[in-house]
């Protein structure tokens, strides 16, 4: 009876696996044949190698000198996954996002695993009837009037280093900056947010945060092995691993304090209260709305998830690496406070952040384009189409493809021979910009939010932040990297990948901090 289960089994699977292998060859027969590097392993493609690479833009650019801006990388299974590189192919998959070409399957699993189905999960009509629900929370008038609450965080930041300081002799101290940033990401993303104070700054304990940082670093092998399988079997990244457990207890936990922080406004609404501007309070409005862009409690729950989790990392990582990125240049420190010295008896406006000060503008865009917290975008085509490059390439319905945004932000051959610089100076020099990184049409010629009808719309809530953070921080402080220029930063490969100075424990920045008199 048993011998006869397994021969079952075994024929079924045999069935299965000859499925997949008929259908895949007949997609690659549809789609025109491409050049690239060769499979090492059957099972797992070159996906290894991508994903333990400290810096997979090295790996996509050379494959791209040798094979040309489009070729084949050879993924798990031999699934073919066609790599991006020309600006007007990466055009047009971008402007076809959510319909043409669409999150692959396994992506949708995890999202919903982690998020639920907000607008991070949703394709097609059902992601276009949430994003215009969600726009005007992100709209300028929005962020205009949310601008005091990064001010307060930097302001409340400088008082506990000047306190740090003062304690020390000589009128500096060695800071662990990248807690700091955490902090203030936290901190006014739930009063900005949610009109709730998580209070990290003022020394309260958070269990998003204790989350979070449990994901640093915490992706194994195993949960490499499933990402990458997951491309022929997506339902795999159900199976129970340590790093699910880690998921699951983030969602709840995000899930708890978003329900009780909504019913809270929706009270507070209810009872008459002074209208609620926050980006929940904003969200409520669709909730009671009878047109088409009306979102259900699950909805707003998953948006102020997918606000949480994209919202609290990208911020954070952003500021600790500008500001790592600035101790290694005190010239571009002193050109922002020549920049700011104008307002001493005021903080600059959201007007002024955004239009007046394009040297401070530059340095966050600068670090914007080296430092994408989403290194490469993975679609899959929803129908047979043509890419439009030099030679129109056929491309399958099913066909995975897959855009290196890392590299495409600094690739040499579009941004000229210094695109791996932190040179700020490109972006208000004339004729900073080469002609061939202007053809890429996301924000700014950048990719980092994306393009399309899925670019990030928190963006400029995001330069908001920064700018407004680092005009406080700037003002006040000098920075330094602690051990001098033979300080070393690498990066360290997780769910959350974050900078640390190597050497230390987690994932530490400590910085030399001087206090400007």
């Amino acid at each position: 009876m048993v011998s006869a289960a397994i021969r079952l089994l075994v024929g079924l699977s045999g069935l299965f696996f000859s499925y997949v292998l008929i259908h895949h060859l007949r997609r690659r027969a549809r789609t025109t044949p491409l050049v690239g590097p060769p499979s090492t392993n059957f099972l797992l493609g070159l996906g290894r190698l991508v994903s333990k690479s400290p810096d997979p833009s090295l790996l996509y650019e050379q494959w791209a000198e040798k094979y040309g801006p489009v070729y084949n990388v050879p993924a798990a299974l031999n699934i073919s996954r066609v790599i991006l590189c020309d600006p007007r192919a990466v055009n047009f998959v971008f402007a076809r996002g959510t319909y043409g070409f669409v999150k692959p399957r396994v992506d949708r699993v995890a999202i919903e695993l982690t998020v639920g189905r907000g607008i991070m999960h949703a394709d097609c009509d059902e992601h276009k009837r949430q994003r215009k629900g969600l726009i005007p929370a992100f709209a300028n008038a929005s962020i205009r009037n949310l601008t005091p609450v990064f001010y307060d965080a930097a302001y409340q930041v400088k008082n506990a280093w000047d306190g740090i300081i003062e304690a020390q002799s000589g009128g500096s101290a060695v800071i662990e900056v990248q807690t700091w940033m955490n902090r203030i990401s936290l901190d006014t993303l739930g009063i900005a947010g949610f009109t709730h104070d998580f209070g990290t700054l003022k020394g309260k304990h958070s269990s998003i945060a204790e989350c979070f940082d449990a994901l640093t670093g915490a992706r194994t092998d195993f949960d490499l092995l499933m990402a990458m399988v997951g491309l022929a079997f997506p339902t795999i990244v159900r199976v129970p691993s340590p790093l699910l457990r880690l998921f699951k207890k983030l969602d709840a936990t995000i899930e708890e304090i978003a329900t009780r922080l909504l019913d809270s406004s929706r009270k507070e609404k209810v009872g008459g209260a002074a209208e609620d501007k926050s980006i929940v309070g904003l969200l409520l409005k669709s909730e009671s709305s009878k047109s088409a862009l009306r979102m259900s409690q699950e909805e707003i729950v998953s948006q102020m998830k997918v606000l949480i989790f994209a919202g609290y990392v990208t911020s954070s990582i952003m500021l600790t690496w500008c500001l790592i990125e600035l101790s290694k240049k005190t010239e571009v420190q002193q050109k922002l406070r020549d920049e700011l010295a104008q307002y001493t008896s005021a903080d600059p406006t959201w007007e002024q952040l955004t239009h007046a000060l394009p040297y401070l503008d530059a340095v966050v865009q600068e670090t914007v384009r080296l430092h994408p917290q989403v290194k490469e975008h993975t679609a899959v085509a929803t129908e047979d189409t043509i890419i439009p490059l030099s030679a129109p390439m056929r491309t399958a319905s099913g066909q995975v493809v897959t855009i290196p945004i890392h590299y495409m932000n600094m690739a040499g051959v579009l941004w000229g021979s210094d695109a791996r610089e932190f040179r700020p100076e490109r972006w208000v020099e004339a004729g900073g910009i080469p002609p061939r990184a202007q053809e890429i049409q996301g924000h700014r010629h950048v990719l980092t939010f994306i393009d399309g009808p899925r670019m990030c719309l928190g963006r400029g809530f995001a330069f908001a932040q920064m700018k407004a953070v680092l005009s406080v921080l700037i003002k006040n402080f000098a920075f330094e990297l602690r051990d001098g220029w033979e300080t070393r930063i690498e990066v360290i490969l997780g769910v959350n990948e974050r900078p640390r100075v190597a050497g230390e424990e987690g994932v530490r920045v400590p910085l030399r901090v001087r206090r400007l008199e």
